[in-house]
């Protein structure tokens, strides 16, 4: 009892203090004391009714008896839309809060919400190596399903709680993409509910037109409702290489590099200063030396970043064998680097034992409890952003964040982009080797205010034919948007499937300019 009671002694103290100071004070000053004894549980209990009802799910087989009955309500709401006039546009009905973008889509209380339920693995086909799912399915199920029979995505990309529709009307990548290319890549068939409540399945060699437009379209041309996604046989394990790099120069020849070395499965880079990184490159492997497995997804071992930085601090080599899935979410528990900035004792070893099972807390339970006025100070003094960038000017680019932005780490992820029809490919006809710039925290460039300096960011990689990632603030006007993007599949699909009046364009709902 008298655990219980001490228990019950701090809660009440805790409610005391947020009545006296002001549930705001606590919220923007002392954030990680609700994170830690509210969110941290709440976001494990989210994720433990998820694993079951995804695993008696699919053991019962009952998601394919059920899929055609939710997508045939789908169709039978856009219809009642259609008939009651067409008032608004139309968008899913997941809460705004659900997704793990940071931004805040103000649409969803003005248009119409078609509830869509559709969040389960429907088939997994070895003999054509596809998985057919629904577009709720996140990574965490993903891998949990696919690496305990053997099977994996060629692009898996990293967050547990990212979506496959979230990565196909979005985008999607990691650090196989330089030899499969972006999420989009991977996927072989969409299954869509269009404007007119008609159902319509999407190949490269059936309706391709809509095939290529749909990726980054960010539900502008109808509802996702299933997606195949092809996947290749998995091993146990990673073997990695961690190597230091010192100079500019040497960084970015040493990734473009193992970038084009195809035996290479896998390959990513952190950037921890202009002149500093830890370049990484990995192959799958049955085969372990059991003094250099590191399992690395344990609760309690250090947060992966931190751990690669120790390789730099040392100047040394090193190799090490990481099971597969925890290779696959390795950023998971500190989402990337973000929780330091919520938690800055969450890499403390004391904290990791006591606590760390419990982390992270969920990207969505974040915003949830962020309030307005914390959610305008994360607006102006934090960055989360991916910039897509032709390896040619990796030098160039990392030089421009380091002067707009000044954050750091810096994650490094290559990939190839195929020219293929659609919002995004590149500027030749040719296929073209790119990297993907993440940055992710608090700018340290004095005087740094959010829309001018991103807007610059933006400006340069326009220049070099880059893509700014959708998830992220977008500063561009409509002229400047459809100038980094091929608008011309898109807009013709919008016209011939009757998308004006059903939903906004693509710009109009995520960049910070449409928005009102």
């Amino acid at each position: 009892m008298e655990p219980a009671v001490s228990l019950a002694v701090c809660a009440l103290l805790f409610l005391l203090w947020i009545r006296v100071k002001g549930l705001e004070f606590v919220l923007i000053h002392q954030r990680w004391v609700f994170v830690c004894l509210f969110l941290l549980p709440l976001s494990l209990i989210f994720d433990i009714y998820y694993y079951v009802r995804a695993w008696v799910v699919f053991r019962l087989s009952s998601a394919p008896r059920l899929h055609g009955e939710r997508v045939r309500d789908i169709q039978k709401q856009v219809r009642e839309w259609k008939e009651q006039g067409s008032k608004t546009f139309m968008c899913t009905g997941r809460p705004g809060w659900l997704t793990v973008s940071l931004r805040v889509g103000k649409y969803k209380k003005t248009h119409k919400n078609i509830m869509i339920n559709l969040m389960d693995i429907l088939e997994v086909d070895t003999k054509k190596q596809i998985v057919r799912v629904e577009p709720l399915v996140t990574m965490g199920q993903v891998t949990s399903l696919l690496t305990s029979i053997g099977w994996t995505l060629p692009v898996l990309p990293e967050l547990d709680d990212l979506t496959v529709g979230g990565l196909i009307m979005g985008t999607g990548i990691e650090s196989s993409s330089h030899k499969y290319g972006l999420f989009q890549h991977i996927c072989t068939a969409y299954e869509l509910v269009l404007a007119d409540g008609s159902f319509v399945r999407c190949t490269p060699s059936e309706n391709s037109d809509l095939f290529y437009a749909v990726p980054w379209s960010c539900g502008t041309l109808g509802f996702l409702v299933a997606a195949e996604i092809r996947i290749i046989p998995a091993k146990k394990y990673i073997k990695l290489r961690f190597e230091p790099v010192r100079g500019l120069e040497a960084i970015c020849d040493k990734f473009k590099h193992e970038s084009q070395q195809q035996e290479n499965h896998f390959v990513e880079g952190l950037l921890y200063s202009l002149d500093e990184a830890v370049i990484m490159t990995g192959v799958m492997t049955d085969e372990v030396e059991p003094s250099k497995l590191n399992s690395i997804g344990n609760y309690y071992k250090p947060w992966f970043f931190k751990h690669v930085e120790n390789y730099l601090k040392t100047n040394r080599e090193g190799l090490e064998y990481i099971p597969l899935r925890q290779y696959y979410h390795r950023h998971t528990r500190s989402i990337f680097w973000e929780l330091q900035d919520i938690i800055p004792f969450g890499n403390n070893p004391i904290f990791r034992y006591l606590f760390g099972w419990m982390v992270p807390p969920k990207i969505s339970l974040l915003k949830l409890t962020q309030g307005e006025t914390l959610r305008k100070l994360y607006e102006q003094h934090h960055v989360v952003q991916d910039m897509l960038v032709p390896m040619k000017c990796m030098m160039q680019a990392l030089h421009t964040f380091h002067n707009d932005i000044h954050v750091y780490p810096i994650w490094l992820c290559p990939f190839i982009l195929p020219s293929q029809p659609g919002l995004v490919h590149p500027k030749g006809d040719e296929t073209e080797l790119y990297v993907d710039i993440g940055a992710y925290g608090e700018p340290r460039v004095k005087h740094f205010e959010a829309r001018s300096c991103m807007r610059q960011l933006e400006k340069f990689v326009r220049s070099v034919h880059g893509f700014q990632m959708l998830y992220a603030d977008c500063y561009m006007n409509r002229e400047e948007f459809w100038e980094m993007f091929d608008g011309s599949l898109y807009h013709k699909l919008r016209e011939q499937l009757n998308c004006q009046d059903a939903f906004p364009e693509v710009y109009d709902k995520i960049c910070k300019a449409a928005r009102h």
